[in-house]
């Protein structure tokens, strides 16, 4: 964007300056040592990412740039519309993820979250990677032409894949609509997110009051194809047992109800189940045990910090990409095994149900 805006004006340093306040909003995470778990969660893509700061920041920061590149002849006009599209195309990229983020801050707390992208996909960065080091290399006014031509496949290109992640999340969520409707199934409410760096693998949850439903489809699958769904109970009496907790309100409002809830000795345990999860074959034979990505431990007696996220264990990223991509091309058991909810401490993994 700053190559786009300022880069026939300032040259490479446009980069410098796109890439530094393209950064801006993600500076929350240094006052993260203020906080404490609950905190964090409120904090991360929070009031950073608000539009209300993005219009602050676009009029407070214009007259100091426009000063700054005065011999450019930059004017104050465009050095806040510079500011405020650099700053809110972040904000557009984490808005593509399924984590929430708090553009309508202060006047609502619900989070946006289009969940058409997964966190990281390399085919959506790649193409602006690569051209942003091929421009470092083009210098002088000879090759601004270049620059402007090459500046634009990169947006293009990423903007392109953004189009198919949109196109592929509304195919797929036909099929899973489909799938509900031919077992009579009404959902209180569905989100559609796809798995870890690609587009083809979607991974659905389903609403059904007391429990979620978790299923599979990939792009190329038809409507008619039957969706395998493993089934995990809310586990809502456990839950009530520290809902008026505030890190428990937290996390109730960070997930947007898309949470777990299990018995520990210390406590409950909880998970979000709008990230996915990681999963490791034959731990026993024939099953496979899920560990969500993001779970806590609330522990009511513990000193200072009452909530801990639980680390995320190192897993065979080859074995699970392999595994990602036979289920892709149509090997459904590759992927699929018996389920079993692991991760909870102090206990052993839990068999979950499967509705075929």
């Amino acid at each position: 964007m700053g190559e786009a805006l300022l880069g026939r004006k300032l040259g490479n340093r446009a980069l410098g300056w796109g890439a530094l306040l393209g950064t801006l909003p993600d500076l929350d995470v240094l006052f993260s040592v203020f906080f404490d778990t609950a905190g964090n969660l409120v904090l991360h893509r929070g009031a950073s990412h608000s539009l209300l700061l993005m219009v602050v920041a676009s009029f407070a920061l214009a007259p100091l740039l426009e000063k700054m590149w005065k011999r450019e002849k930059v004017s104050r006009v465009r050095a806040g519309w510079f500011v405020f599209l650099v700053w809110s195309t972040h904000v557009l990229i984490d808005c593509f993820t399924v984590y929430g983020t708090s553009v309508w801050w202060p006047f609502s707390e619900t989070r946006v979250a289009l969940s058409n992208l997964f966190i990281i996909d390399p085919l959506f960065t790649l193409p602006m990677l690569v051209t942003l080091v091929w421009l470092a290399f083009l210098r002088g006014k000879k090759e601004q032409a270049k620059r402007f031509r090459l500046c634009w496949w990169g947006l293009g290109l990423s903007a392109f894949y953004v189009g198919l992640s949109f196109l592929a999340k509304w195919g797929v969520g036909r099929g899973f609509e489909a799938d509900l409707a031919r077992r009579g199934v009404v959902a209180e409410r569905r989100i559609d997110a796809p798995t870890p760096m690609n587009v083809l693998l979607w991974r659905s949850v389903v609403d059904r009051g007391d429990s979620f439903w978790v299923g599979y489809r990939t792009v190329f699958e038809g409507r008619e194809t039957p969706v395998r769904w493993t089934v995990y109970s809310k586990g809502r009496e456990v839950f009530l047992t520290v809902s008026n907790e505030r890190e428990v309100k937290v996390v109730d409002w960070f997930s947007g109800g898309w949470w777990i809830a299990r018995k520990e000795k210390r406590g409950v345990w909880l998970a979000d189940l709008r990230f996915g999860e990681t999963r490791v074959w034959e731990a026993k034979p024939g099953a496979v045990d899920s560990r969500f990505m993001f779970s806590w431990l609330f522990t009511p007696g513990a000193e200072g910090d009452r909530l801990r996220q639980m680390p995320r264990e190192a897993r065979e990223a080859g074995e699970v990409l392999k595994r990602m991509g036979r289920r892709i091309v149509g090997d459904r058991e590759a992927w699929e095994a018996g389920p079993r909810l692991a991760g909870v401490p102090g206990s052993l993994p839990e068999f979950l149900p499967v509705v075929e």
